[in-house]
């Protein structure tokens, strides 16, 4: 489903919403008591319950910074007990938050003792309220049911997208391959292919599996693809689409062998324009002051830490690929040995990289190594999102490897981005061709309400240390 520019899971959207109302009536109920019989209180009233939906706000978007709406914790794939963990650090933070806000503006309605009391009723309520939905609104009956036409190596794809994850993460049941006259290469399980009978067609194959959708992921569209039946099934309410939308629209990337350049230049998105620059670049302004002042602890702490651990400087700094192709200097805090490209050729870095310091593991694991790019972030050079900026030695190598590489320098670079919430830390071509799906997902459809989800995202992704190295 799309939403601001952004494909959003239909299921992550009802979630969202049923439980932004059950934040909300807990709330709304609980509150009020503080004041005695509601009704009463007149603009204090009125007052209390414009806090009240921006403390329910606060709370819902603490939840999907603990990345409470991802697939494996909708699922509860890790099991009651880390749903409740994300659930209750989820609360907390949102009372830090509001009460942050209550001690800036003593003039506030709200009272802290009967917020408490409301989270507290609030975090009981999730919880109960998500055991309930995994077991009835997440069951196979509330999913589309999709069938794929094609057998070969572009069903493929789908076929990887099965292997991947668990059957109940998935938001629609798979039904199979519809094989298309003339297959000869079989490229997924040969038991979920379906042949069609004498005299049937896609139409008919469709109503006997009670498919919602049919995925069109046939190479040879001009000698292998059933036009006429196709529309037949679009004008009998099966809805149909082809392989790279719908994949664009399951997993959020841009698959690089379904993509041409006349789908880039004629497609929708890849809009670049003023309005779009000019509010990116205020927000980063805003956020780059407000983190640096929250941060400066942090990074005096690190500093220290870096400086009495070895020898060497604080900072790293590296050139680093910007917006248009240009090259710029990216600073980080120093998390390797001093020596660590002693030979002066660039190396990426390797899970249990030996050149890494003790101070160093922390700092990647936390991201902390990331803090110092707020100045290239001020300066213009990157921006808070953004696809990740890459050495040039690097960039000139991929771009000859991978194609549509250089299309991720259309955009300033990140410190954060769609590819670093998605996919695991990259250290070869393979992983850079992964991660360009991502990236070229964001460059086409990046709006201020794509940026704010991978901020979101990002805040679980640093506390529960995914992808680093």
């Amino acid at each position: 489903m799309r939403f601001l520019g952004h494909f959003v899971p239909r299921n992550v959207m009802v979630l969202v919403g049923l439980e932004g109302l059950l934040v909300l009536a807990g709330l709304a109920i609980i509150l009020p008591l503080q004041f005695g019989a509601p009704g009463a209180l007149g603009w204090e009233e009125i007052q209390l319950k414009a806090e009240i939906a921006v403390a329910a706000g606060l709370v819902v978007i603490s939840m999907a910074g603990m990345g409470l709406y991802d697939a494996g914790q909708i699922t509860m794939r890790d099991g009651p007990l880390m749903l409740g963990v994300r659930l209750f650090l989820a609360m907390l933070a949102a009372v830090v938050g509001i009460l942050v806000v209550l001690a800036a503006m003593p003039a506030l309605a709200l009272a802290s003792g009967p917020l408490l009391v409301a989270v507290a009723a609030v975090f009981i309520l999730i919880l109960f309220k998500r055991v309930l939905y995994q077991r009835v609104v997440a069951s196979d009956r509330f999913k589309r049911r999709i069938l794929t036409l094609g057998v070969g190596s572009r069903a493929a794809a789908v076929a990887e997208m099965q292997g991947e994850n668990h059957r109940c993460e998935m938001p629609y049941v798979f039904l199979g391959y519809v094989a298309t006259p003339g297959a000869d290469h079989v490229n997924v399980p040969a038991d979920e292919v379906i042949h069609q009978q004498e005299g049937e067609r896609l139409l008919d194959i469709c109503r006997r599996y009670g498919a919602d959708e049919l995925v069109v992921a046939v190479r040879d569209r001009r000698c292998q693809l059933p036009v006429e039946e196709l529309l037949d099934c679009k004008l009998r309410e099966v809805s149909v689409i082809d392989l790279t939308s719908f994949l664009e629209r399951e997993r959020r990337h841009l698959r690089l062998d379904s993509l041409n350049t006349s789908s880039l230049i004629f497609g929708e998105g890849f809009r670049q324009n003023g309005v779009r620059t000019t509010v990116k670049r205020l927000f980063d302004i805003l956020v780059s002051l407000a983190l640096l002042l929250i941060t400066l602890p942090i990074m005096i702490v690190t500093a220290l830490a870096i400086k009495l651990e070895s020898q060497g400087p604080i900072f790293f700094r590296q050139q680093r690929v910007g917006s248009g192709n240009e090259p710029y200097w990216l600073y980080k805090f120093r998390s390797m040995r001093q020596d660590a490209e002693k030979d002066g050729v660039p190396v990426w870095a390797q899970k249990d990289d030996d050149r890494v310091t003790r101070v160093g593991r922390i700092t990647r694991k936390l991201r902390i190594d990331e803090l110092p790019q707020i100045l290239n972030v001020l300066k213009g050079e990157m921006s808070f999102v953004g696809p990740r900026p890459e050495r040039p030695l690097f960039v000139d190598r991929l771009s000859e490897e991978v194609p549509f590489y250089r299309a991720r320098h259309t955009v300033p670079p990140g410190i954060t981005g769609w590819a670093q919430i998605c996919y695991p830390y990259g250290a070869s071509v393979e992983d850079a061709r992964q991660k360009l799906q991502y990236d070229l997902y964001y460059v086409k459809n990046h709006t201020f309400f794509l940026d704010l989800v991978i901020l979101i995202r990002t805040v679980a992704v640093v506390l529960f240390g995914q992808g680093a190295r």
